[in-house]
Parts: C-alpha cells; structure tokens; sequence
C-alpha cells in the first residue's frame, strides 16, 4: 500500500532520472581535450566558466529576455572571452559539445530499477525543461515513449517550470484530481515549489536536506529504494 497513493506520476528527467550532470562534465571534458587553445587552461576552470555563464543564460531564457539562439551563441561565446581564447570559436564548439554531450548520456545510480518498478504499477508521464530536440533524443533513447502515457516539454509548452501554465497543462493531460498527482524531481524551485503550488504532491529527490527541507516535499529521498517503497513497489 503506498503511502503517498497517487493516480498519475510525473518525473522530472534531467538530474532526476537521467544524470545531466555528469554528462555535461564529461562533455565539456571532451570540448576541453578537442580545442588546442584549452591546452594552457585547466579543465576545472573552463567547467567552472562555463556553468556560472550558462546558468545565467537559462534565467533570462526563462524570463522570456532572450531566444535559443541566442543562448546557444552566448554560452560559449562568453566563456571563450572569460577565459580569454579566441571567441570565433564559438560556433564550432557548440557543436562539438552537443555532439560529445549525448555520448555521456546515463540513468541517475538506482533510478532505472526504481522507473521500470513505478511505472509498471503506476500511470506515468515525464514533464522536462530544455530544448525539444534534445530532450526527445534522451526519450527516444531510453524508451519513455513505451512506458509514459504523458510527456511534456517546455519548449513546446511556451513556458519552464516552475510557471504554472506547464502544471496546468499536465494536470489536464493527466486527467485525474491534483491532488492525485506526485511530482517526482530534483530541484526545490522548478520541481518542488512548481507542483507544490499547483496542488501536487512532491517527492523531492535531494541529498542531505535540512530539516527545514525535508518538511517541504511530500517525501524526500536520496535513494530510489526509498521511493519504491513509498510507493508500494
């Protein structure tokens, strides 16, 4: 019997089910060693760079100031003149790590047994921010179309998480009570604060929490046995 009872459950993809993360590190790793120009910086430096100034494009992308495009271009445009190699690079870079980024692809240690375990019992759906394209590519590969019966991408919404519009949208693809729906993610803004305010349960997946924290979510969890187990399976 679970604890939590929900009739539908979505999942966060990125850093939840799938480890963008790791695969972003090793991309950039990979961008490092291919670009003679990075031979003079360390690799921890360029990743370092890179995060702080992307981060900050994904926030004015969120706030609707600037396109894709524009991110694409800046994110490595503005790291190259950080760190003072030639910024005409750019373009080409952004390639290459593109290319090297989806050969890193991987689940999160645990989160496929726990998935396949769920969504076997349990009507599932995925709701990710991120660019279309490459965010169908990691379903594709890993075959969420087979075993979710919703899959929501904020591009194609026209909003990120945690803008209600996109909990809306789901909750009526859904089709079941709000309060029927688990919410399964990483962060505490896009994830935990987003389908807390629409009405969800939240199952927070988050490494040492404070006690504080730990009374934000429905459930918070480090390890997915914990949540098959909240979840009866």
């Amino acid at each position: 019997m679970s604890v939590l009872n929900p009739e539908f459950i979505y999942f966060d993809l990125d850093d939840t089910l799938l480890d963008h993360k790791k695969a972003e590190k090793h991309g950039l790793a990979d961008v490092h060693d291919h670009f003679e120009i990075f031979k003079p910086i360390p690799l921890e430096e360029l990743i370092d760079t890179y995060h702080h100034i992307n981060k900050g494009l994904w926030e004015e992308y969120g706030r609707g100031e600037i396109n894709r495009h524009i991110l694409h271009r800046r994110r490595f445009e503005e790291t190259f003149v950080e760190l003072g190699v030639e910024p005409s690079l750019y373009e080409e870079a952004g390639k290459v790590y593109m290319n090297y980024y989806r050969n890193h692809w991987e689940w999160i240690d645990g989160a496929k047994e726990a998935y396949d375990a769920i969504a076997s019992k349990y009507r599932t759906g995925i709701i990710t921010n991120g660019f279309a394209e490459t965010q169908w590519m990691k379903i594709d590969q890993f075959g969420f179309k087979d075993t979710t019966s919703q899959i929501v991408i904020s591009e194609e919404v026209g909003v990120m998480k945690p803008h209600s519009k996109i909990f809306d949208h789901a909750t009526e693809l859904a089709g079941v009570p709000r309060d029927k729906i688990l919410y399964v993610g990483d962060s505490v803004t896009s994830d935990v604060k987003g389908g807390l305010k629409a009405g969800w349960k939240v199952a927070w997946y988050k490494s040492n929490p404070t006690e504080l924290e730990a009374t934000l979510p429905d459930l918070c969890f480090d390890d997915f046995e914990v949540l098959k187990k909240a979840l009866g399976v």
